[in-house]
């Protein structure tokens, strides 16, 4: 063999070479599995029809109860901000520098390492759609806490003082990717449309998608249609409209899932729903007498009691054996996300902060 002949057959073979391996990192990277993290606002335990609540109407979140592995005492924060913080690191909320929703206690210390930067340095796309409150300004923004694409509003809710003038849940203006962007239509459609689009666009690699929407959260305001069907059936208007707006997520909810299906996602895409704190509505309206379903809880959002903090949590992923219906009835709480998240799916742990939570992977499997 001369000489150019063994230099063409060396550099052939490694071409080979360099072409499976790179061939084997792109089968890897498309078997990790999607992660989407859905999280209601405001949302308690009892506002579930699987959970045995007589008047709402939830199919498809039931559906998604029916097939899941689900916490069933599940615990977190009784306010939102610090939930939202503790869910996204793994830490107490006090430890993060969150532990109200006013006056500056809202912003995630920007040393905190959360489950975004984490899923990015595994080689993740990463998302965040909806509600943020952790702060509006650098260095507490989304994009600076490991999202490469944001779509939100500002503050605590739409239409707070620092979000867009005149925002009122239709036709609003929301942020995206740091400039203001005026969209059509109902904020909690916005929301999974654009999830839908992320999804879309996103689907030849593994993603990460955090989807927090605003709704329930007052103010209760939705189209009449999803409220008229439970004043019909003698709720109170206010506890109407919040209902309403729960159906309208679940609604959504159904047609995402749908197009996971349509793209072929579904198997190997960890999907989890929860929410953030407590009922904002769980009493007996005086005037009426009308009881309010609380799933025979103490308390709403803010309490100390279960009906403060305990909330709905699911995981459904068949490619990983999540599926099937099944109750885990061990304490486990938001701050057990991470650790969980990081053990199930093994992915390396950038160095961080101490985290608080534990892995929940054998109880879960």
């Amino acid at each position: 063999m001369t000489r150019n002949t063994l230099i063409l057959t060396l550099t052939t073979i490694l071409a080979i070479i360099i072409c499976q391996g790179h061939a084997a990192v792109q089968a890897s990277s498309r078997s990790r599995p999607n992660v989407i993290l859905i999280l209601t606002d405001d949302q308690g335990y009892g506002e579930v029809a699987a959970h045995g609540n007589p008047i709402i109407k939830t199919p498809h979140m039931d559906k998604l109860h029916a097939s899941s592995v689900r916490l069933t005492d599940f615990h977190v924060d009784p306010t939102c901000s610090p939930t939202r913080s503790a869910l996204l690191t793994g830490r107490y909320s006090t430890r993060t520098g969150v532990w109200h929703t006013i006056n500056g206690r809202s912003m995630i210390h920007p040393d905190e390492l959360t489950l975004a930067e984490t899923f990015k340095a595994n080689g993740y796309r990463t998302a965040m759609i909806g509600k943020w409150y952790l702060g509006d300004n650098y260095p507490c923004r989304p994009e600076d806490q490991g999202f490469d694409h944001v779509v939100r509003h500002q503050g605590g809710g739409v239409g707070n003082g620092p979000d867009y003038w005149q925002n009122d849940y239709f036709d609003d203006t929301f942020k995206v990717n740091g400039r203001w962007r005026k969209f059509d239509g109902y904020c909690t459609d916005v929301w999974f449309h654009e999830a839908t689009k992320f999804v879309d666009k996103t689907r030849d690699q593994p993603f990460f998608l955090y989807l927090a929407t605003n709704a329930p959260h007052g103010p209760y305001h939705v189209d009449d249609k999803y409220a008229e069907p439970y004043e019909a059936a003698g709720v109170p208007k206010t506890m109407a409209r919040f209902y309403g707006m729960i159906t309208n997520i679940d609604e959504n909810l159904g047609r995402f899932r749908a197009r996971l299906d349509e793209l072929g996602l579904t198997d190997n895409t960890l999907l989890i729903f929860m929410t953030d704190n407590g009922t904002t509505a769980g009493w007996i309206d005086r005037k009426s007498g009308y009881r309010y379903y609380n799933a025979g809880m103490r308390g709403w959002k803010g309490s100390p009691w279960d009906g403060g903090h305990r909330v709905p949590c699911y995981f459904y992923w068949p490619a990983g054996g999540l599926k099937g219906g099944r109750d885990v009835e061990t304490l486990t709480a938001h701050i057990d996300l991470l650790p969980t998240l990081v053990d199930l799916l093994r992915l390396e742990k950038p160095k961080g902060r101490p985290v608080d939570g534990i892995s929940l992977r054998s109880a879960l499997l």
